[in-house]
């Protein structure tokens, strides 16, 4: 039997999809702080204002399609945890990115200009080296900036094909340049 609560939410539920603004900010009155208190256990206290006006905002947004088969008190909790679960790893992918950044930019400013300038000789030599037309594929993409698509359409052929053509050049560019690894893959925006 559902409480007291669970009516009194339903209600306002009720009238929210009817776009009752009023319904809305004592629904956001209502579950604001707990939502707040609740996410700010996983994230940073403004990061979880952040996410729980943007579950708040959801709610209203989709509004008329909304659908909620347990209690809405629960519905919201799970959803601001999701975000801040969310949250919490792209922060992490974040700090990993800005690791590798950080790595490969001490790696290249590290290198003296007459390594850089070999490295550059030894780079170049590579591209051209790699047989056709994994070669051509490579440069469209890397060097002209063409979508494998766009590659797919002038040489007459599926954006599948140039997708493993590219895939080639790449392994054929770590094999030749194994010596001058990881400098040259970071030049060449190989590393993986």
């Amino acid at each position: 039997m559902p409480n007291v609560y669970e009516i009194e939410d339903k209600a306002l539920l009720a009238a929210i999809r009817k776009g009752d603004r009023k319904a809305y900010s004592r629904l956001f009155g209502k579950y604001y702080p707990l939502l707040c208190a609740f996410t700010g256990q996983i994230v940073s206290a403004e990061d979880a204002e952040e996410i729980v006006e943007d579950v708040m905002l959801w709610i209203w947004i989709n509004r008329e399609s909304l659908v909620i088969e347990r209690s809405l008190s629960s519905y919201l909790i799970k959803m601001a945890r999701n975000r801040a679960l969310n949250a919490v790893e792209s922060l992490k992918a974040s700090r990993k990115a800005d690791t590798q950044f950080f790595s490969e930019h001490q790696l290249i400013s590290d290198a003296d200009p007459y390594q850089i300038s070999e490295l550059a000789r030894h780079i170049a030599e590579a591209v051209e080296s790699i047989p056709e037309p994994f070669r051509s594929a490579f440069k469209a993409h890397r060097f002209d900036g063409m979508s494998y698509k766009e590659i797919a359409d002038r040489a007459g052929v599926s954006a599948k094909t140039v997708d493993y053509r590219i895939q080639q050049a790449h392994k054929f560019l770590r094999e030749y340049l194994k010596d001058y690894l990881p400098l040259a893959l970071i030049i060449l925006g190989l590393q993986s």
